[in-house]
Order: C-alpha cells, then structure tokens, then sequence
C-alpha cells in the first residue's frame, strides 16, 4: 500500500546503501525498499523474541519463585542492559563507513544465539547472564537499523517509513506470544520448546537480513563531519537533540515495564496462568493497528505532541489499572491504551531524533537518546520492582503514575522542537 515503484522511489543509494533523501515533495507516499526489508527482518525476529518475552515474567515468578523484586532486577536486566552498548553499535556502524548492516546482522545474530542457552539456566545469575548477552545483541542492532531507515527515508515522510517499520515489527509481536501459547498447550515441556522454537526463528531472521537487506558502499565520498566518539557526544550541544534526550530519559524514568503491566492486570482479573502469554497480543495489536496513521499524524501534526499525547495514553492506563474496575473490558481498554502509547512514541522519538543529526553520525545520534530511554527504564523496572515488593503493587504503580504526570508536566515545558515537532 505504502510501496511505490522501486524506479520512483529509489534515488542514488549512499555510503549506508540507502536511498538518499529525495527532493522536498516528491515520493511522499513512498517507502523505500530498505525500509520493508528491515521490517521483514524485524518481523521475524520479533516473533522469536516475543515468544520469550511472552512466557518470561510467570516462567520466572512462577516457574522459579522469583520475588517481584528479582523479576524487577533480572527485567531491568532484559529492558536496560542494551542501554550500555548502543553507543557502542552507534559508533561502530558510523566509524565503519556506513556499515550499518553489518553491525545490525552481528546483534540479530548474538541475541538469537542467547536463545537456546534458556533451556540450561535455572538460577538468578545465568539467566541474568544469558539476558544480558540477549541485550547487549539488541543494544548493537537498533541504532544502525534506525539509522538505515532514517536514512532512507526524506526528512517530510520519517514518521510514516518509522511507522510502517514498527508495525510489521509489531505483526511479529502480535504471532510471537500467539505461538508461545499454542505451543505451551502442545507440549509437555513448554518452556523448553518454546526456548528452541524461538531460536530457530531469530536464525531465520538473521539469514533474511544478509540475503535481502543492502549493505554500505566501499566507493562513497567521506563524510563531512568525521564519525568519533567525541562528535557523537558532541551532538548534545544541539539544543534540540539535547532537549529531547533529557524527556526521553526522565519520561523513561516513570514507565513500567511491559512485564509488570501483565503482571497487574493477570493478579488484578484473576487471569489463569494458561491464558497469560497472551496478554501481550492486545498492546501488539493496538500498535499494529495505530503505528502507520500515528506515524503519518506525527509528519502532519508534529512528532513532539504525538510523543507527549503517547504517553497521555499510558498515564490513563495506570489510572485504570489504579481504580477499582474490575469489569469485563478492563484488559481490553488497559492494552489497547498501552499499545497506543507505543505507537505514538517508539518509532516517532527516532523520527524526531534524525532531525538534529547529519547522516555521517545518524546511527551515533540515534544511540545517544536510545541510550537515555533504556538507562532510565532499566532504573524504573529496578524501583518498581523494589516498591512493589516493600510496599505492594498498587502503590508501586501510584508512585510511577505521580512519576510520569510530573515527568510528562516537564517535558511540555521543554518543547524541544521549534519546527519539525513544535
């Protein structure tokens, strides 16, 4: 729908082997090719990962008797860790002229690796071993891959290449724990075959990748602005890049993490623990549904005020989480809103990012905001799941609400963006 003919959509390919940007007005409804190749990619790989993501959180509490605040530890682990290595996957695939492929295909293919050593981690420190190692795949991939879109991509239809990106990233979240619960209900040993299942997949999505994704040009002029560490961090004097790394690290500080969302909700509804991997379909679904038109609203409208409007969404979902509810709709309403929050904000934050960053440092300037949202999200699986255990899930998640309505007063004041997201 959104495909135009590769002979209109594609410019002269850069040093990243994308499409260069396009001149203003032309081919706006187009997506380039290296946009759906990804999201193939993406795709697949999410299946793999949301199978485990899917089972993780009552494999963990309840499987292996993990106290909330060990969960909260171990998914703080599973959501925060990348945080320390995306720097690292930034700078490399910009130091390496424009090899943003390669070090994507080297973090595919170390988190699908990860997969099978589930099946011989019974105790806190290997699995939080093997969970690190996953991260730290993810933490390589996201920035170059972001970059290859952003890059791909004219500065008018970002959020829309950004959005179709995350949505058939999403189709693959939404079969992931669809295919953890069919196969739990199949075997004898769930966990396990879930565990394999997943890892045969992430391999699948890796060999995608090599075949059908372009890879950087070794004949493309050198960049204006030379790709180091110094550089990168040197984006920060950017006054809008710098304002909107600060909301994505203090709006992070106050979002709970997915696992705990479903944990609420199953202790909250009663919900049997057979129908648990489930529970992630609903916020799959909705961001399916959404990211496309958010993306293609936030070119319009602005980026900045769809991002603070998703996460409008997800304090009303605390807020229905908080009352004393217990309806029949409850789930639906709290999953839907959970997955608007991340249609209005995952693939927009990087749409708006690649605004105040040149294409020789697109990947590192991508990492550093990247990096701020998964610090700060590591810390607050690490608090939620401390209050939770001292003081119980219903004021852990009053204490988070109060956190974002704060955090979210604060970042309208900032208005990072005086153009592109104003």
């Amino acid at each position: 729908m959104y495909v135009a003919d590769s002979r209109a959509s594609t410019p002269a390919a850069s040093a990243e082997g994308t499409a260069r940007p396009a001149p203003a007005g032309r081919y706006r409804t187009a997506v380039a090719p290296t946009v759906l190749a990804l999201g193939t990619v993406s795709l697949i790989t999410d299946v793999s990962s949301e199978m485990v993501t899917a089972v993780l959180p009552l494999y963990l509490v309840a499987g292996l008797g993990l106290s909330p605040l060990g969960f909260g530890l171990l998914d703080g682990v599973y959501n925060g860790f990348s945080a320390v290595v995306r720097l690292v996957g930034g700078h490399l695939a910009d130091r390496g002229g424009g090899r943003h492929k390669w070090v994507a295909g080297a973090g595919y293919a170390l988190s699908a690796l990860c997969k099978p050593l589930l099946l011989v981690a019974h105790t806190l420190t290997p699995i939080g071993l093997v969970l690190a190692a996953d991260r730290t795949g993810k933490g390589l991939r996201t920035a170059p891959r972001d970059a290859l879109i952003s890059l791909s991509s004219t500065p008018e239809t970002r959020g829309r290449a950004f959005g179709v990106h995350r949505a058939m990233d999403t189709a693959g979240a939404l079969l992931g724990p669809l295919a953890a619960f069919l196969i739990l209900r199949a075997t004898v040993d769930g966990y396990d075959a879930v565990f394999t299942v997943s890892f045969c997949v992430a391999v699948t999505g890796v060999l995608v990748l090599v075949l059908f994704v372009p890879g950087g040009r070794g004949d493309a002029a050198p960049p204006a602005v030379r790709p180091t560490l110094r550089s990168a961090l040197a984006l920060l004097a950017h006054r809008d890049l710098r304002r909107l790394t600060v909301c994505a690290l203090l709006l992070g500080l106050a979002t709970v993490s997915d696992s705990f969302v479903y944990l609420l909700l199953q202790r909250r509804l009663d919900i049997p623990d057979r129908w648990f991997a489930l529970l992630p379909l609903g916020t799959a679904a909705a961001f399916l549904l959404l990211a496309v038109p958010l993306g293609r609203l936030a070119d319009r409208w602005g980026r900045w005020r769809v991002f603070l409007a998703g996460h409008g969404a997800l304090l009303l979902a605390y807020a229905l989480l908080l009352t004393s509810w217990h309806g029949p709709a409850l789930p639906y309403a709290v999953l839907a809103l959970h997955g608007t929050f991340y249609a209005a904000t995952d693939g927009v934050l990087m749409a708006a990012a690649s605004d105040s960053v040149p294409e020789a440092l697109r990947s590192s300037g991508l990492a550093l905001v990247q990096t701020g949202q998964a610090g700060a999200r590591f810390a607050c699986s690490l608090a939620f799941g401390a209050a939770w255990t001292l003081w119980g899930d219903r004021t852990a998640l009053l204490l988070a609400t109060a956190a974002l309505a704060a955090c979210a007063a604060y970042a309208v004041s900032l208005r990072p963006f005086r153009k592109a997201a104003v």
